[in-house]
């Protein structure tokens, strides 16, 4: 199985901005033995903006591009020190990847990104993805990598997206706000009704929230790769997703 997960700045960092480690080195090793058990894994991960906000001691998350841009450069150089060296203990080899718009919407460098990515895989490395957030600026006012990683997915073909945030799934109301909200274990249709249920925008920490995850969804289900939404305070989690279990929010398109 091919499979691109996604985590999210809030599952990587801890309230200060600062990296979460014990949860880092707990999903690293989950990733792996998932390699190990012969799929295909690609990590598109937030977090450079917020762990460069906690490595430069900045009180809160910067609202200006320039330092979002600087702190973006600082956390993306400890986001990947820590990804090579825990993979590293499991012996895997890394690969990052970080791109711009140009890569995705201009067909020439789509194609270039799409053929790096295959031959990557073809060669046992795993794949890290983020957004270019230090020479961008579009990316990151768009910058959720729901999006990203679903367009990631689409790009590679793979069989599943799982979104890995600070919340179980999605609801039928705000659950930080209604105690009685359910959540929906199984989506197959994008209705207004499930729209409707995204709500705003995530923690301040990150930049994406429901919203943006059911407009990856929406792409997914229409390349016919399954997506999941589940919580990454749980490493443990992937393994249950990967069998099929209950976990979370899973969108599947009904086969006719």
């Amino acid at each position: 199985m091919r499979v691109v997960i996604k985590i999210g700045t809030s599952t990587l960092t801890h309230s200060t901005g600062n990296l979460n480690i014990r949860r880092m080195e707990e999903l690293c090793k989950v990733m792996s033995d998932i390699k190990n058990a012969g799929h295909e894994v690609i990590l598109v991960s937030s977090g450079a903006i917020g762990m460069g906000v906690g490595k430069l001691g900045l009180l809160e998350r910067p609202t200006d591009v320039p330092t979002k841009q600087a702190a973006a450069a600082v956390g993306q150089c400890e986001l990947m020190y820590f990804y090579d060296k825990i993979f590293g203990e499991y012996h895997h080899i890394v690969a990052q990847l970080l791109i711009t718009n140009e890569d995705i919407y201009s067909d020439t460098r789509h194609q270039n990104f799409s053929n790096t990515l295959n031959r990557l895989l073809q060669l046992g490395a795993l794949p890290i993805i983020n957004e270019n957030d230090t020479v961008g600026t579009k990316e990151i006012v768009i910058g959720d990598n729901d999006t990203l990683a679903a367009i990631v997915a689409e790009s590679v073909k793979a069989d599943l997206l799982i979104l890995l945030s600070d919340i179980d799934g999605l609801y039928t109301a705000d659950p930080r706000k209604d105690p009685d909200a359910k959540l929906l274990h199984r989506i197959t249709k994008l209705d207004d009704n499930i729209m409707a249920l995204a709500g705003g925008t995530g923690t301040n920490r990150g930049t994406g929230g429901m919203v943006t995850k059911l407009q990856a969804a929406k792409i997914c289900m229409g390349c016919g790769c399954d997506m999941v939404i589940a919580n990454g305070n749980s490493a443990t989690n992937l393994y249950d997703i990967l069998e099929g279990k209950e976990v979370g929010t899973r969108f599947t398109e009904v086969q006719e």
